[in-house]
């Protein structure tokens, strides 16, 4: 098993900044792509951000250019700071990750940190 423990989320003002953590632990041989996800009320869960061990990332349009996804190897932690922040970047965000065990993909998912911007 992973476990993935985020922190980082709060109350930010429009045009404000965050960068939020995600540390896994547990059984972490063999991660390949960490990265972040975002729910809205009433909304789907979507991708904000994710980033392969290798270091190749992808994002979703809505964040390109306001958000930046790193990751620590080392440290078995993956961030993202944001910046430029706007009231529909609210959300919770949870952290993912996935690695593979004997050819199977498992998918191991944070308990989430609530991020809210005021306009």
């Amino acid at each position: 098993q992973v476990q993935l423990v985020e922190s980082g989320g709060g109350l930010v003002q429009a045009g404000g900044s965050l960068r939020l953590s995600c540390a896994a632990s547990g059984s972490i041989f063999g991660i390949n792509t960490m990265g972040w996800y975002r729910q809205a009320p009433g909304k789907q869960r979507e991708l904000v951000a994710d980033i392969t061990s290798g270091g190749s990332t992808r994002y979703a349009d809505s964040v390109k250019g306001r958000f930046t996804i790193s990751r620590d190897n080392a440290k078995n932690t993956v961030y993202l700071q944001m910046n430029s922040l706007k009231p529909e970047d609210t959300a919770v965000y949870y952290c993912n990750a996935d690695r593979k065990v004997a050819g199977v993909p498992y998918f191991y998912w944070g308990q989430g940190t609530q991020v809210t911007v005021s306009s």
